[in-house]
This record gives structure tokens, sequence and C-alpha cells, in this order.
């Protein structure tokens, strides 16, 4: 009988279940296919990182800079950005433009030259050339020829052809250059450059300090130059008669290439020389570069970086020095100097160069200099350089936000009070390129959070960034000596979590102490004073005095228990922790969640006190975010705050709350009060699916969750602790103390099983502390005589647990520098440690179903008076794998959403996966989003400036009605949670909480990021980057796997901790300390992406060669042209195949394919403009034929009216 009924229920649920999984999928019809996805980079962000190489095309006005790990980004007007990378991570150690012919060479580090076609709007390498036996030292490329020079480290020169890549049989052997007497090698070769009046004419240059010039025809060497230093770098005067060259030791030496046995001058610029012609007396810093560039009016410029003096041991301050004439002016640097290029207009180095600026590239920055403004002033930057002006700490990205957000951060941003620095007032000279025709409608912002505790907020909508505010959060804290941050850094202000509601404007942030600051917008200036609410999260883990047969079995995860009671914040913020403790039995898992006593002992051991101090009194802000509430976890017996993981923030509900390492917290930011901080584990309750492991040694056992605490309380307990709790009301116990609480009013009893509480706050801001003193029981007992007529205003769970004096921290010493998605790699639950170090990773505010209903016939499990409805909740996400529920009872909108209190409660609900809880959403029955309602932005300073606020009421919207489960719709579920942790996805029917689709995403490996996004036709999916480096899509609710790519492997811990995604399936991450990388997984974006990338190649003519006087071909030094084909060709022989290898690139491909596009979409333009044309002609044709048919009936009638008119007399008219 028993197995019959056990077998038909099993029928039922089956057939209940299945019915389900048919009836959502003929009810949710899914459009989106693997052809809509794809993974494309969009733009780069930043200033490249680690740079090794400069160069400058004067003609097309464009930058190219090379960095460490072989990526290459080319800049030209503000708004024209490109980056592409070899294949391999190599430096580029030098780069060569081919000016005016939309092609440059990289010089890698690997020994190999390539060859990249500018041409296209994706550069891509035509040709490589890789040398196997001879590293690469220098090569040149002279102006207007198809053959160019490649030194190398043993002294030899190869000369290789532009077009096909090939070597020539032209050989200059370094035995043939140096003097036969001398027997050791010369060096690497540091310098080659034609003469600019002589092309057969060859300087070679080689680190030894010995300069050649080596005629090309004769095959021979002409002069020889050997200096006494090694040289660095040699620039040509642009007459061809005289060179000069940099040293190590800091001087410049000028040469005639007709006396080649001795220079002309040799100077030590920044030396102090004792005796004329002599060494300095302190070492100079080597000259790594030098350019003698000649001035059309006036004196020549010579140009160098370093050789200033340094002192014993030191390197020389960076800078770069300008000399014309009498005149020395040096520029000290910030960073080391990488490279710096003279801006000329002419490309000819025959012709007077006069520059006008000077690119210098640092280390961390790039500047230019305007030489033809007096004093040397600098060029404002356009482009994004600064983003790591502090280093960059957390990244948040916001692609779908209000069209009006970003007018007013400009605006706020412009009339920020700044330094003014005096840049130059000419216009930016890299001018080159031109912008894209297509573009992106969306309003995107990105906001960077960095070291120092700024914010900065940027307009991503274009292919640049464009900065929009600033914000400094370091401003709300008083200055002085702070403690380090809990990182163990020296930045104890450095943001770790933004989070922003685009609708309310209200920013939410973390920061490396410990503290959290939400902001609000304002367009006026404002004075105000700053709540602080100080917050702690205490609890112990032990085993259970109880037997271990008479604890209850454990429920299965998807259906546990426990008590549902209602707990007003109020309520409980009076509870002593000096009230004895209930008779009842005590919970299987105690723990307190209770703030700990300021004090500090003799060893200096802090112990509730927060990390960093707030500012008090009235503070001026100026337009834009300004603090509103301040959150600061507390040190609990020396150790510092937990790690904040976590932010969620709802306008609509006023709450925010944000997760750690080890709890929760939810705080009411209207009423300026704490609802809730607690341990993780304590969240459970009697539910709590995980043995914990002793952490103290044992204790008196007190009620330690909250529904062991309702079902211990008594009615005398209820009334002598709501008694009690009367004494709290000057020195409140717990956290969570409004800082607007009324002593005239009397706490309410407790009645009907629930704890309740009543309040008096004005809307007035104060700094605000809510701890509590040590007190003997003497004194808290007279107190609570003396103090019955106050009222105490606290948490929910912190106020009842903190009847136990917990005084040790389990998370004290984890180490936090490890980042929150490496804490919990393994889906096993076994280990002990792992279970005491649960913390919360993920929140979301939601109106949803909290608790469970059966498949079958609709009844909540268990049985309660009323069917579940949907009601204001925070789904919670830990570590472990466990989503929790929280139920939030919320007043009314309006007066009574400021004067009564917010209730928080247990939902029983508990589910369970493997790996840590990454992210949490929602999807009504038809498939769509489910997002929380928003707040519409209002302005309080402007309300309270003309007097109209009476009180703060926000605007919300009508809140949607609430659903419940009737006998028509027992058998569909409302709604769908949708829940990612590290290793698999589950799609959740509510409320039934039946598992309708799972997708195991990572086995081997783990996910690192997980979100539900909108792509443009508004359809969702789940989009998910693995450590792996593999980025996957997956379509919902069914989670069908729609894309797998091997996009970026997790080598770098800053792209897991800064990939973003965002709406129509946008993404981003931090792809080095200085860069930002964006990306898409649309397809339909990435087929757009060509029209909308810039041009960095515009076809335009070449400026003459300089016309040469009769006294100047007269006393040149020029021998005549020279035929280089002639010479460097099939004549020269044929060279070794065994010094280089040429490879074939990709960029014809990709080249056929760019124009295909560009065709394409030409061919598409023109059919559409003889459309419209023809519609033009027809329209025309048309009204050339009513113009004639009025004409024919202006003729008929008017020689109608001449007949009628014709016979009479004219006293007839």
């Amino acid at each position: 009988m028993t197995t019959k009924y056990l077998k038909k229920k099993i029928n039922e649920l089956t057939q209940g279940t299945s019915s389900n999984s048919a009836k959502l999928d003929t009810e949710i019809s899914e459009s989106l296919h693997p052809n809509h996805f794809t993974v494309c980079k969009v733009v780069r962000h930043g200033f490249p990182f680690e740079p090794t190489a400069m160069a400058y095309d004067p003609v097309q006005n464009i930058l190219a800079i090379g960095t460490k790990n072989g990526s290459l980004r080319i800049f030209g007007q503000p708004g024209v950005d490109c980056h592409e990378r070899h294949d391999s991570d190599v430096a580029i150690i030098q780069i060569m433009f081919l000016i005016n012919e939309g092609a440059l060479v990289t010089v890698c580090a690997d020994n190999s030259l390539n060859m990249w076609n500018l041409r296209q709007k994706r550069p891509a390498i035509l040709h490589s050339l890789k040398f196997n036996k001879e590293i690469i030292t220098y090569c040149h490329i002279p102006f207007q020829s198809k053959w160019f020079y490649i030194g190398t480290e043993r002294g030899n020169i190869h000369i290789a052809n532009i077009e096909s890549f090939t070597l020539s049989g032209y050989v200059i052997n370094w035995n043939k250059a140096i003097e036969l007497s001398r027997k050791t090698l010369p060096g690497p070769v540091i310098h080659l450059s034609d003469c600019p009046t002589d092309q057969n004419k060859l300087l070679i240059g080689f680190e030894s300090g010995t300069a050649v010039i080596w005629d090309l025809r004769t095959k021979a060497a002409e002069n020889r130059f050997n200096g006494a230093q090694p040289i660095r770098s040699i620039s040509w005067h642009f007459e061809g008669r005289q060179f000069m060259c940099s040293h190590t030791d800091g001087s410049l030496s000028c040469w005639d290439i007709k006396s080649p046995s001795k220079p002309i001058s040799v100077t030590y610029p920044h030396g102090k020389v004792a005796v004329k012609g002599g060494k300095p007396v302190d070492p100079c810093a080597p000259i790594m570069k030098v350019e003698w560039k000649s001035a059309k009016l006036g004196e020549p410029y010579v140009i160098f970086s370093g050789g200033l003096c340094q002192e014993k041991g030191g390197t020389g301050t960076p800078c770069v020095t300008i000399i014309q004439g009498k005149n020395t002016t040096v520029l000290e640097m910030e960073y080391p100097v990488i490279d710096f290029v003279s801006l000329c207009e002419t490309p000819w180095p025959s012709e007077n160069q006069d520059p006008h600026a000077i690119l210098v590239l640092l280390n961390n920055d790039l500047v230019v200099i305007d030489l033809m403004s007096p004093g040397y002033p600098c060029f404002e930057n356009p482009y994004p350089m600064d983003l790591h002006e502090s280093p960059v700490t957390c990244v948040q990205y916001f692609a779908d936000c209000p069209a009006d957000l970003i007018p007013v951060l400009y605006s706020a941003g412009s009339n920020s009070s700044r330094k003014k620095t005096s840049y130059s007032k000419k216009n930016w000279p890299i001018k080159g390129g031109q912008w894209g025709t297509g573009g992106s409608s969306d309003q995107e912002i990105i906001i960077t959070g960095h070291a120092d505790g700024s914010l900065k907020f940027w307009d991503a909508s274009q292919v640049t960034l464009q900065v929009l505010y600033k914000l400094k959060t370091a401003k709300v804290f008083e200055r002085g000596k702070q403690h380090k941050s809990l990182d163990g850094d020296e930045e104890p202000y450095a943001v770790q979590k933004i989070t922003m509601c685009p609708d309310s404007r209200i920013l939410l942030v973390a920061g490396a102490s410990g503290h959290l600051l939400l902001y609000r917008f304002s367009k006026l200036e404002a004075s105000c004073e700053i709540t602080s609410l100080e917050i702690s999260i205490v609890y112990e883990v032990e085993d259970p005095d109880t037997p271990e047969t008479e604890l209850p079995p454990m429920p299965t995860p998807n259906s546990l228990k426990r008590n549902t009671s209602t707990l007003s914040a109020e309520s409980t913020a009076g509870i002593s922790n000096n009230v004895p403790p209930p008779a009842a039995p005590p919970s299987p898992n105690p723990s307190t969640g209770a703030h700990k006593p300021s004090t500090s002992s003799g060893e200096g051991m802090r112990d509730g006190v927060p990390n960093l101090k707030v500012k008090s009194g009235l503070q001026k802000y100026t337009m834009g975010y300004q603090p509103d509430l301040c959150c600061q976890l507390l040190w609990t017996e020396g150790e510092p705050p937990p790690l904040v993981t976590c932010l969620q923030i709802n306008s609509f509900y006023g709450l925010i709350a944000f997760g750690t390492v080890n709890g929760l917290v939810i705080v009411d930011y209207i009423q300026k009060t704490c609802l809730l901080h607690m341990g993780t584990p304590n969240l459970y309750g009697s539910a709590d699916p995980y043995q914990r492991t002793p952490r103290s040694p044992k204790k008196p056992k007190v009620p330690q969750s909250l529904g062991d605490i309702v079902e211990q309380l008594t009615d005398s307990e209820r009334s002598r602790q709501a008694t009690g709790a009367v004494a709290a009301a000057e020195q409140p116990n717990g956290i969570c103390v409004s800082p607007t609480g009324n002593n005239s009013k009397k706490m309410k009893s407790v009645t009907d099983g629930k704890l309740t509480r009543s309040k008096s706050q004005t809307s007035s801001r104060r700094v605000t502390k809510t701890q509590s003193n040590p007190c003997d029981t003497g004194a808290n007992g007279d107190r609570d005589k003396d103090s019955a007529d106050a009222s105490g205003v606290g948490g929910i769970f912190s106020g009842l647990l903190s009847q136990s004096r917990s005084t040790f921290s389990l998370f004290g010493s984890q180490d936090r520098s490890e980042s929150s998605f490496t804490q919990s790699r393994s889906s096993s639950m076994s280990s002990l440690d792992r279970e005491s170090k649960e913390g919360v990773q993920s929140l979301y505010f939601v109106e949803s179903y909290a608790r469970k209903t059966d498949p079958v016939t609709g009844q909540v499990i268990p049985e309660t008076e009323k069917n579940p409805i949907t009601s204001p909740c925070l789904w919670v996400g830990t570590t472990l794998g466990s989503t929790l529920v929280i139920v939030l009872s919320l007043p009314p909108p309006g007066d009574q959403r400021i004067s009564q209190p917010v209730f928080v409660s247990p939902s029983g609900t508990v589910l369970c996966m493997k790996g840590t809880i990454l992210n949490i959403a929602f999807l009504n029955s038809n498939g769509g989003l489910i997002s929380a309602s928003t707040e519409a932005w209002k302005d309080m300073n402007y309300e309270q400036k003309e007097g109209e606020r009476e009180k703060k009421k926000p605007s919300m919207p009508p809140r949607v009605p609430r659903i419940s489960p009737s006998a028509s719709t027992e058998m569909a579920d409302r709604q769908f949670a949708v829940i990612t942790s590290e290793k698999e996805s589950k799609v959740i029917s509510l409320p039934s909480q039946t598992c309708a689709y799972r997708a195991k995403i990572a086995e081997s490996s783990y996910v690192v990021k997980a979100d539900v996004i909108s792509m443009p036709n508004k359809e969702l999916c789940l989009a998910c980057y693995i450590a792996n480096g593999h980025v996957v899509i997956y379509s919902l609710p069914s989670l069908r796997l729609l894309l797998d790519y091997d996009f970026v492997p997790l080598t770098d811990l800053r792209v897991g901790r800064t990939f973003q995604f965002s709406a129509h399936g946008k993404a981003l991450y931090q792809c080095s300390p200085t860069e930002i990388q964006r990306l898409t997984v649309c397809a339909e974006h990435s087929n757009s992406l060509h029209d909308m990338l810039g041009d960095l190649f515009i076809p335009c003519t070449t400026p003459e060669a300089p016309s040469r006087g009769f006294f100047k071909n007269l006393f040149s030094v020029s021998s005549g042209s020279l035929d280089r084909q002639e010479l460097f060709g099939e004549n020269s022989g044929k060279p070794s195949r065994s010094i280089a290898k040429h490879v074939p690139g990709t960029a014809g491909m990709e080249a056929v394919k760019a124009q295909s596009q560009t065709v394409g979409g030409e061919i598409a333009r023109t059919k559409l403009e003889l459309i419209k044309r023809g519609e033009k002609l027809s329209e025309t044709e048309k009204r050339t034929s009513e113009m004639m048919q009025n004409a024919e009936s202006f003729a008929s009638a008017a020689n109608e009216l001449m007949k009628k008119q014709k016979n009479k007399k004219w006293y007839q008219l």
C-alpha cells in the first residue's frame, strides 16, 4: 500500500514537472541563434602600457607607439585611434613610417621586421622578414626609397626591398667599414642615415664610438670618425656638411665630414667643467638622443634627452633640453623619457626643418611641447591617456544610460573647480586620419575607480573616451595619519566596488578601508553634514551542545524550513548584552552578529573603531555628486574590517545592501538606519546545510539565529526584553541605530508574536556613531529603570543576536589580497575551513516569490493561511553556492516611508549549487527581464532652497500588482530565477522552485564573470567569461549554448576583476594597468564596426622637393642622383638564404575583404541615390504635367475672355 502510494505521488510530480517544461517550451519563444553572436574587439582606451618605440608621419600627421608586449597604437586627430597587435608578445624596438605611403615597418625583439598596411581601417601585416643568425639593432628607411637599411649587433648592414620584403645581395660588413688596423668588433649598429644632400653617402654609427661615412657606389668607407666615448645617437645638419653625436658621458660632439681626425667641438650642456675643454666635475647622465634642427628665423635648435648632472649612484632627473643659440631650457619630466620626435612641416631632410613642436613619449604619458609659444608650454592632450593618473582599481560599464545623464555630468565636470594649467593655445598638432561614418546611438558611460579614492566618469558613446566628471571620495574623510587599507598597501581610500542607479543618479562606492559611501546628484552647491553609520559583523561558529540524535533531520536544500516571523528593525535595537539569555534550548549553530564595544587594549589592539574618520560639521560641496551617507565596518579585536565583495542599491525601496567576505549588511538610506548586519552562516538559522567547525572554546549557549530567537521568546521574556531595550536609548546596543531617534516616545509592547517599534526621525543630517560602550550589569540595571521612556532603534538581526558577547573574528587572518573570484574553486562542501569562511558574493533586489509552492497542488510548503504572493525581496548568493532569500516589508510611499520602519525577515528558502554564486537575475512568464523599479531623480537641494520640500517623498511609480497563484494558474509558474555559479547555471521556476533548465558551464575551469544581458533585438541571453579564456553565451530560459569563443585567458587577475558585460552585447575589461579594452559579442555590432572606425590614411600630395639654387649645386657635396635599384637589385647578387626568411602576411585578404565591404557599401549607397533620384525625377515630371494642364486651362480661359470682349466698344467695358 505504501509503495503504490509513493509511486502514485512520484508519477504526479513527474507529470507536473513535464507539463511545466512543455508549457515553457510553447509559451516562451527564443529568437536568438548562434549566427547572432561573435566576439570582436572594438577599441582600446588609455595610454599604451610600457611603451618602447615611437614614430611620426609628418605628411599624414599620424603617430604610432609600440609597446613591450607587441601592441601597436596609431593615433590621428581626436577620435581616430587604432590598436593592433603582433602574433607573439614581443617588444617593438623601433617603428618606421613609409612617409605618405600608408604603411609602416615595426622592428621587434625577436629579430623580425613587419610591414603594416595602413590603407585599411584595421591595419594588418603585409610581409614579415625574420632574421635567423643576427640580432637587429637599428633600421632606416630613406624618404621615397624602395630600399631600407638593417643594422645588426655584429656591426653588419643588410639592405632589403620594401615591396617584396626580400634581402639584397649588397652587404656592408663591419670589417670593411672600420679601419684595417682595428682588431675588435666596433659594436652594434646604433645609427643609419643618408646624407641629406647626397644619397650616395650612408652614415653608420657604432656603439663603441666610431662613425663611418660609407660610399654606396664604391663600396668603401670614405671617412672614419673615432670618438672617445660610446655613441647613443647621431643627427645630421640639414646642409649635409656636419653631424652631431650624443655620448654616454653626457657630452655632445660635433663633426665635419671633411675633418675626421677630431671633432669641431665637444660640450657638456649640463656639466660643470673646471678647465675649458676638460671633463665635468660631477658625472652626467647619458644623452640618449639628440636632434639638430634648423630654423628659418633664428638659431638652429639642439634638442636632446638626458645629460643632467647626477648624484653618486643616481640616474639623474628625466628631462628634455632645448638649446637655441645661447638660450638653454630644461623641461623636467615626471616619468623616464622613452623617445622624442621633433614635428616639422617638411619631410625632406635637406630642407630647413623649422620644428614647431616636440612629441615626448614618457613611460606613463605623452607630452607635446609647443616650440612656437614663449616658455614652451605643453598642449592639452585630447586623448584619454590620463586613465591611469591614479592606478585603476575597478571599472563599471553602463551601455544604456538615460539620455540626460551624460549632459548633466559634463556640465558638473566643466563647472567644478580645477587647477588651470597654462596650456598652449594652438591646436593639437596630431591631426591626421578621418572619423568613421557610423556610430552607436547608445548612451554609454564608463566609471573608473582609482587607488587615491577618486572616480572618473567617461563618455564612451563614440570611439574615443571623453572625461565627463571627476569625484574625489577622500574629501569625505579627515586627512592626517591614516591607517593602511585592508590590503596592506598605503592607499586607504582606494575604490574597490562601484554601482550606480542611472535613473535616480544615486552612486554607491565601496573603499579599501571597509567604508561605503552613498552619493546623490545635485545641480546646486550645498553645505551639508554627512551621516555616518559604524557597523560590525562579529560571530563565532561552534559545535552544538545537544546530542546528535536529538537534532532534527537535515532537510533537502530546496525545501529548507525556518521560522518566518517578521521582526521590526526598531524593536531589537535596545536588547542589552547583559540581559540573561532565555532558558529555551540553544540553536545548533550559535553565532552573533552584534557590534563590539569601542575599546583598545593596553597593547594597542584596535577594537570597535573604523579605519577612517569622517569629517564633522557642515561641509561645502560643489555641483555634482554630494555625499549623503557613510557606512564604515569596524575593527574587531585587532582584526581589520572585512572586505566588501558586492554592492546592490534599489532607489525604489530606498535600501542598499552590501556583502563582505563574512557577512551581509542592509541599510535604509532614507531613514539612515542599519537594518541587518550578520555573519553569513547566521543567515541560515536552523536551515544551515553545512556543519560548521568550532572556532572558540565552549561558552554558555544563547539563541543565535533569527528563527531560534523567535521560537524561544516567551511572553514574559519579551516583556522583560522590551523593558530592557529602553535602557539602550542613550547608549544603544548594536550598530543598527538611527541617528534621529526621539527620546519622547516609548517602545511599543511586543504583541502577536512580533517585535515592533516606534520611531521619530527628522531629515537633518549629522554624523552619528552607532556603537555601544561597555558597562557593567549593575549600571545597566539602574539604567533600565531610569530610561523607561527612551526608544532604541536597531537592526532586526543584529539587535537580537547582540545578546551573545562574542569576542572572536573568524576572518581576521584571511589573505585580503586575494581576489573575490578566487576564494572558492572546489565544488566539494567537505572542507571545514571553507564552510566557516562563507561570504556573500552576489545580491539582487527584486519583487518575487520568496517561498515555495507545490508544483502540482499549488499549495505553499509549509502550508500557511495565505498563498504566496510577490513581495520585495533580497536574493543573496554566497561563496559556498547557497542562494538565500530575505523578505522586505516596506511602508507605503510618502510620509509613511519616512516615519514607519522597514521590516526584514528570512523566508526559509535556500537553493544550493556548485561553486560561488556569481549572478542572480529574474525573468517573467514571457521570458522578459524583471528589473527592479527605480526612483526618478530629484534634486533635494533645489527643493530645500525653494522651500517646496515638506518631507522627503520619493517619486515612485505605482507598485506592480502582486501575483498569487489561483486555480487557473496553479500549474504555471509566474517567474524564473536565473542563478549562475562558478560551475553551472540553473533556471528555477517560481514559486514552485523547481529546476526548469540546467547547464554545466565549466568543469575543469571556473566562471569569472556572468551576467544576463539584452541584445539589440531586446532578446535576453546569459553571457559568461571563463578563466580558461572562453566567452560562452546561452539562450534564456532554455540555456542552449549559442557561442563558445576562445578569447583571452585569465593570465592576469586584473582582467577577471574588471570584466564587465553590459546591455546590447557590449563588454569591457582592463587589459593592462593603463588601458581598457572594449568588445562586443553581438554580430550586428561587429558588422557595423568597419564603418564606425576611422580612416588612418588619407590620400594627399607629397610636398615638393626643395629647389636648389645655382650656388648650392655648385658647392654641393652631392655626386649626383643614386639609382638604388641598379645598385641593390639583381646586379648585386643573391643573398644568403640562411640570414633571413620571408613570411607572407594576412593583410592581403584583409584588404580584399575591407575593399569588398567598401565596394558593397558604395554600391548600396549608389543604388539608394539612384532610387532617390528616380523619385525626384518622377515627382518633377508630375509637377511639369500639372503645370502644363494649368497653362492650357489658363490659355483657354483667356481665349474665351478675349472673344467675349472683342466686339464690345470702349464705353461698354
